[in-house]
């Protein structure tokens, strides 16, 4: 039996990236913060050398990651796709590889919404559905919009709980 399933197109909030940019930039300070302590502490303190060697590696690995952090967010808001029928929950993501993903709603055994303080300030939610294996989020959607698919995934979720 061939089922045609048609790829997702609904897409999150164009504020993710605004989000994630703002996370980045966070982590980045808080991990050269550190690294910057540690190498102050090598040279205050005389570590052993092959320490410095290490930090200083750290440092130039760090400086590349840090600037695909502030690109990648844009990459990853045009890759990220969504739908939600009767049957699946879809996801498509992917910067580097493509992952296309079908959760069966009679898989689905918890649906909530999720929201942090930088995703607050946006009035942005994510959806968060939790399998018997893993979790599965749908991220940076409006308020409206989050509540009424997490509603209408725990709806379709309960419906084929029923009919078996």
């Amino acid at each position: 039996m061939h089922v045609d399933i048609k790829e997702p197109q609904n897409r999150i909030s164009r504020n993710a990236i605004r989000v994630w940019l703002i996370s980045e930039a966070i982590q980045n300070i808080i991990g050269f913060a550190v690294l910057g302590v540690l190498l102050y502490l090598d040279d205050r303190f005389s570590w052993k050398e092959w320490i410095g060697w290490i930090l200083i590696i750290l440092l130039a690995i760090s400086i590349p990651a840090a600037i695909w952090s502030f690109i990648s967010p844009y990459i990853q808001y045009k890759s990220w796709r969504y739908c939600v029928d009767e049957e699946y929950v879809q996801l498509k993501s992917g910067v580097w590889q493509e992952k296309h993903l079908l959760i069966p709603m009679t898989k689905i055994q918890s649906v909530e919404t999720v929201q942090g303080p930088i995703m607050r300030k946006y009035g942005l939610y994510s959806v968060s559905m939790g399998t018997m294996g893993s979790s599965h989020i749908i991220p940076a959607l409006p308020k409206e919009e989050a509540v009424s698919l997490r509603n209408k995934i725990a709806k379709y979720a309960k419906v084929k709980e029923e009919d078996e």
